[in-house]
């Protein structure tokens, strides 16, 4: 499927601080999602993780299909009005903003990334409903603090927050800055907020191991593969929504789930008491 906000990468203005000649994780993933804003770098680093790894492109889908089915929920059975989407990537179908406005169109949406080619989408991004609220912020996952010193001014913080990690801790390499981050980055949430969160782990399947050193060794940004018990440990002090820290097509799986059931993708739902 093509991504419904494009721009032509290979025309002649591009960006200069797009680097043209490394691989990037957000532009890869959008190659496995069917997008097209992508570079040849990049379709070639992801064929090469696709002939180790066939896979890559299910684990792809799940995360996506989790991504959607969380909001879903949080927008709808929980109530929540306000989303944190941090490290959002590159727009494909069925963005926070998107899926959160379709039940809420009151809601607010707050994205943030600092890859060049993200921030060239901003405006593409920012087209939500007229009744709510779609901004992004330029920013670093580790600058918590720069975060917010935005992001309170668009979100009101003294209401419930639903805060959106989706496939971006693996890009910190040491598990207890990853920690760290995730509780800053929840720390000003009031009770009653929640945590969205999937990573990859290498569990189901051996040559995604195999898969992933490989692309780490291609000069792009590495990423980390996680236990799924280390993944769980981002909701400490969190009340779990069941099922809990699952595979991601097995968390409230339902009839859009295309992909295998076990998968080398883990998520879950945490609220804030």
């Amino acid at each position: 499927m093509r991504a419904p906000y494009c721009v032509t990468v290979d025309a002649p203005n591009i960006d200069p601080k797009l680097d043209t000649s490394v691989p990037h994780s957000a532009r890869i993933w959008n190659y496995w999602l069917g997008g097209k804003d992508n570079f040849a770098v990049d379709r070639e680093a992801g064929d090469q993780y696709r002939k180790v790894f066939p896979g890559v492109v299910d684990v792809a889908r799940a995360s996506r299909q989790f991504l959607t089915r969380s909001i879903e929920y949080l927008a709808g059975e929980a109530g929540i009005r306000q989303f944190l989407d941090v490290g959002t990537g590159l727009p494909t179908a069925d963005n926070t903003h998107q899926v959160a406005q379709r039940i809420a169109p009151e809601a607010r949406v707050v994205y943030v990334d600092n890859d060049p080619l993200v921030l060239a989408h901003a405006r593409a991004l920012l087209i939500g409903t007229p009744e709510g609220v779609t901004k992004y912020i330029d920013a670093d996952l580790r600058e918590p603090a720069a975060i917010f010193a935005t992001a309170r001014t668009i979100l009101d913080l003294d209401r419930p927050v639903a805060l959106i990690l989706s496939g971006v801790l693996g890009h910190v390499d040491d598990t207890d800055q990853a920690r760290a981050i995730v509780r800053e980055l929840l720390e000003p949430l009031p009770s009653g907020s929640y945590l969205s969160l999937n990573d990859g782990t290498s569990v189901i399947s051996a040559e995604i191991s195999e898969a992933q050193d490989e692309y780490n060794e291609t000069g792009a940004a590495p990423y980390k593969l996680r236990s799924p018990d280390e993944i769980a440990s981002y909701f400490d002090g969190l009340e779990l929504v069941e099922p809990g820290v699952v595979p991601c097509p097995r968390w409230r799986p339902d009839d859009n789930v295309d992909t295998p059931l076990d998968i080398d993708a883990f998520g879950g739902v945490g609220r804030k008491p």
